[in-house]
């Protein structure tokens, strides 16, 4: 694979099958305050992060809440299930492709929508919270995706030029992100993360078995 120095994953959807989950759980909350949506409408959020669909959500149904409070309340939600879950497995395929990558030489990376404090639950109980060399939530950069902001810093703390860096990414908002950010990127084609538009990746595939760094003409 041509000068690429770094493998960047997104989190959700990619290293562990989770917007089931975080549907579920949201869904749950969305009750408790009085509207519910459909499972289409939800996956247009996938990969935008919470800001941005708690901003569009409390517009359309006038919440009694800030945005801070409503993110607090949905963070604290999920970080109290996946704390408490026994049962999380990273997505077939991925420790043995993230072995590969290492094995390389690439640095790794997880930049995700999800705040720090879920990333780094759901990435202990997998055990791989110290593979990665850099971990990075949308909650410190000033735009979430589908802006570029969280891939190039990302990049920065890398101290790798973005041109070098390939994302794996299985959302429309994330696909355009790091394309914007003008990295590579493998669209990664998950079912239970909805109908994503991923034609602007570089390749798309459907399972971490059908991606071979090695021969990859990128």
């Amino acid at each position: 694979m041509k000068n690429i120095k770094a493998v960047i994953f997104d989190m959700d959807g990619v290293i562990i099958d989770s917007e089931p989950l975080y549907y579920t759980i949201q869904n749950k909350l969305f009750n408790d305050l009085g509207f519910s949506i459909s499972k289409s409408k939800y996956d247009t959020f996938i990969g935008a992060g919470m800001q941005l669909m708690w901003k569009r959500l409390s517009s359309k149904h006038n919440l009694p809440f800030t945005i801070e409070q409503l993110i607090k309340m949905n963070n604290d939600l999920i970080y109290i299930t996946f704390n408490s879950s026994d049962s999380l497995r990273a997505t077939e395929g991925f420790t043995s492709f993230l072995t590969s990558v290492k094995d390389m030489g690439m640095k790794t990376a997880v930049a995700s929508s999800t705040s720090k404090k879920i990333i780094n639950v759901i990435l202990s109980r997998l055990g791989i919270l110290q593979e990665f060399d850099v971990i990075i939530s949308s909650e410190e950069v000033l735009q979430g995706k589908p802006e570029p902001d969280i891939f190039l810093e990302t990049a920065t703390r890398l101290n790798i030029d973005p041109a070098n860096c390939i994302v794996v990414e299985d959302s429309t908002n994330g696909v355009n992100a790091a394309k914007r950010a003008g990295m590579k990127c493998i669209g990664f084609s998950n079912i239970n993360s909805g109908n994503q538009n991923l034609s602007s990746a570089d390749i798309i595939v459907n399972s971490f078995f059908d991606i071979n760094l090695k021969k990859l003409d990128l």
